[in-house]
């Protein structure tokens, strides 16, 4: 079960971003290609137990913050609709102008001393997650999205 609960994560962020990237596309705020094609990131975190909303209280209020700050991109943060993943999961999708670029974006947010004491904050009764999974992927040629 667990095998296919990570695969239904990806699968599920995957779909979710596709449609998003035709969301944008439709408005009219999907980025011009450029030369340089981006690298998306998909992150799929299993909280703690009891920990789910403290987690998203944290995106919401503070992470996302840091993550412009160190020039991560967000492009989308989903919450599966059915359970076990429902009570359990966070997915969502950066997008990264490089794999160098996200490598050195993320190594510049863990040092950061505000994230630090954010963290240490939120997790003054525990750690809110048990399990961080990221996948890089690029756009099939097909993908609205790039």
């Amino acid at each position: 079960m667990k095998r296919w609960s990570g695969r239904l994560a990806i699968g599920i962020a995957l779909v979710a971003g596709f449609l998003a990237g035709s969301v944008m596309q439709t408005f009219g705020v999907l980025r011009a290609q450029s030369s340089e094609r981006r690298v998306f990131e998909i992150r799929t975190y299993t909280a703690a137990p009891g920990k789910l909303d403290a987690l998203h209280a944290r995106f919401r209020d503070q992470t996302l913050t840091l993550f412009r700050r160190h020039g991560i991109e967000s492009v989308a943060y989903f919450k599966p609709q059915d359970a076990p993943l429902s009570d359990t999961t966070l997915i969502y999708v950066l997008a990264h102008p490089s794999r160098e670029a996200a490598k050195a974006n993320w190594a510049a947010f863990a040092a950061d001393p505000e994230w630090k004491a954010v963290k240490a904050a939120s997790e003054v009764t525990g750690p809110l997650t048990t399990k961080i999974e990221s996948v890089f992927a690029d756009p099939a040629d097909y993908s609205p999205m790039k």
